[in-house]
């Protein structure tokens, strides 16, 4: 396994929610980590954002990591959830905050 993915897999094992995200969730470098920055803290989890920009050798391992070749990507305990349109799809479904519940991720009162 490679340096990226240990951190990766650190990352993951060190925190509940995770969001590798261009820019970070207090400044969000593109739309789609925007959106779903709002989301999350709409339905009121704590959450890491990761920075890809940070590191092209970040950005182009979590992209293997994961086998799905956009970010955002939000991982709830180790899983990988979806990226932007997924997310947004879950949520206004009202599915995301259920999977969260599920999952044993503490969210605040809507």
């Amino acid at each position: 396994m490679s340096g990226i993915s240990e951190y990766i897999d650190n990352e993951l094992k060190s925190n509940d929610v995770v969001v590798f995200m261009k820019g970070t969730p207090g400044f969000p470098q593109c739309g789609f980590s925007g959106q779903v920055v709002q989301i999350l803290d709409y339905v009121g989890i704590d959450y890491k954002g990761v920075n890809v920009l940070d590191s092209n050798e970040l950005r182009q391992g979590i992209k293997e990591y994961s086998n799905w070749p956009t970010i955002p990507q939000l991982y709830v305990k180790g899983e990988f959830v979806g990226g932007c349109d997924i997310i947004r799809e879950m949520f206004q479904a009202g599915e995301l905050q259920t999977y969260l519940a599920d999952k044993g991720v503490s969210v605040k009162a809507a």
